[in-house]
């Protein structure tokens, strides 16, 4: 169901791909598309409360273009950055249920494959870690706010998802989204 602030736009309302380039050595989890943010403008955290905290904070550590994303062709542009979720469709309720994850695992796992670059992953609350983490092999580390473990060759750093619930509440500040991803850009680098 459509928004009112939003009744005028056609919604994309189809499986949302990731964003950024897919040679990217820094990949960001998310959740899911937001109903009237990503599955309205086609674009994983375009268009709501939760890309906007977002892209504030790749903008300020410099892997985004620009501060805000609101549109499909904003003009918004990542470095170095890509963006994918584990469920690519806008959930019932806006809650993601394991069947979900599950059923579209496939989709998150063949775009890692295609991420020959790859050096360290953000992933964006518990919900995504225990999608994610199955990809990698059978370890299971428990997700926390700040957690960083080396899993397959890979950097993964574990981050309170950018939520209205917890950005509102001050669960999870700019500054600490700003430093997980600026340790997370680091590690992306290749060592000189």
């Amino acid at each position: 169901m459509k928004r009112a602030a939003f009744r005028d736009q056609t919604y994309w309302g189809k499986p949302v791909p990731g964003f950024g380039p897919i040679d990217a050595s820094l990949l960001i989890v998310g959740l899911a598309p937001a109903a009237h943010g990503a599955n309205r403008t086609g674009r994983l955290f375009t268009g709501d409360p939760s890309g906007d905290f977002l892209y504030r904070a790749l903008y300020e550590v410099g892997l985004a273009s620009q501060p805000d994303a609101w549109a499909r062709d904003d003009g918004m542009e990542l470095y170095g950055v890509r963006m994918a979720s584990p469920v690519r469709c806008a959930p019932p309720a806006n809650k993601p249920t394991s069947e979900e994850r599950d059923r579209c695992s496939v989709f998150l796992r063949e775009e890692l494959g295609l991420m020959k670059s790859l050096r360290s992953v953000v992933v964006l609350g518990a919900f995504g870690w225990q999608a994610f983490l199955p990809l990698l092999g059978p370890e299971r580390p428990k997700f926390g706010h700040g957690v960083e473990v080396e899993i397959a060759g890979l950097r993964v750093f574990g981050c309170y998802h950018v939520s209205p619930h917890n950005t509102f509440t001050g669960r999870l500040t700019q500054e600490m989204l700003q430093d997980v991803l600026r340790r997370a850009a680091d590690s992306a680098r290749p060592s000189s």
